[in-house]
């Protein structure tokens, strides 16, 4: 990695009460000093759209190329970025199985937001006392309760 860039560590979680049902994102962004918390929610979603949310949506507040340790505790999103999104865009956006790649809408927002930046992805289990993880969670419950009221 480069050091001309700006270092950002990312926190991101995702949240569904029910599955499909209303869900929430969290998002923790540390550079520096400086911390920004982002949080969202929608009805009738499921918790894998809301892992995949709450990334574009951290990716989406950099203003810049950025040089990002990005914590996720979904396997869905880590292994989607890390092992078959290449295979995935190859094949017209379909599995191994020739099945539609499910949630492709984000899946193609996120390939393009990603290639803006230099991440390292790191899977962290949840709910196992990683603060930037439980914050992110916290952030992305409270979006999903603040999407149930509206």
């Amino acid at each position: 990695m480069t050091t001309n860039k700006p270092t950002v560590i990312i926190y991101t979680d995702g949240a569904c009460k029910g599955n499909p049902g209303t869900g929430g994102w969290g998002v923790v962004l540390r550079s520096g000093n400086k911390e920004k918390l982002l949080k969202g929610g929608e009805k009738n979603t499921t918790n894998n759209r809301m892992e995949m949310t709450a990334v574009i949506e951290a990716l989406k507040a950099l203003k810049s190329p950025c040089l990002i340790e990005l914590f996720t505790d979904s396997q869905y999103v880590n292994r989607g970025v890390n092992e078959w999104l290449q295979n995935w865009k190859k094949s017209n956006w379909r599995t191994a199985s020739k099945a539609p790649v499910k949630n492709v809408d984000l899946w193609v927002i996120l390939d393009q937001l990603i290639i803006t930046h230099e991440i390292r992805w790191h899977w962290v289990k949840g709910h196992s006392g990683d603060l930037g993880n439980e914050l992110a969670d916290q952030l992305a419950n409270e979006g999903a309760l603040e999407a149930s009221w509206s």
